[in-house]
């Protein structure tokens, strides 16, 4: 196993040092392990206050609308469930040292992109061709 690398409460990645270097991989594993931490418990709320909740509404009216808020929240959670799932999957990248390079080119992704979105795996170039490609091939 490998040693904990330090890492200062203010660290942000910068251009100007080696890509994906240990202080880079450390601080964008500590991102999608707190990322994932909030999502979960996101999701613990919502199963303890959907358990709460349960009650019998006599008005057809307010018992449509709470149903209608638990089905967009239901929807809701299983969004986050498959973004777990991709978190999961970027920390498995980062375990494998393939984190922060594109899936499809090999390329380094910006660093800005991870930042803002640690669960990348194409850099943005690859992105928009990815997505032109899906538009052009969509039957609708």
């Amino acid at each position: 196993m490998k040693a904990e690398t330090f890492l200062p409460d203010d660290y942000v990645p910068v251009d100007s040092e080696p890509f994906m270097n240990d202080k880079q991989v450390e601080y964008f594993r500590r991102k999608l392990i707190n990322w994932r931490g909030e999502v979960l418990e996101d999701s613990r709320d919502t199963i303890e206050s959907m358990k709460d909740g349960t009650r019998n509404i006599p008005d057809v009216a307010d018992r449509a609308s709470e149903e209608t808020d638990r089905s967009l929240e239901l929807r809701t959670r299983d969004r986050e469930r498959k973004l777990v799932s991709k978190i999961d999957g970027a920390l498995r990248r980062i375990d494998e040292g393939e984190f922060g390079y594109c899936s499809v080119t090999g390329d380094p992704i910006s660093l800005k992109r991870l930042d803002a979105r640690p669960i990348a795996t194409m850099s943005l170039e690859a992105q928009e061709r990815h997505e032109r490609s899906e538009r052009v091939h969509r039957t609708d």
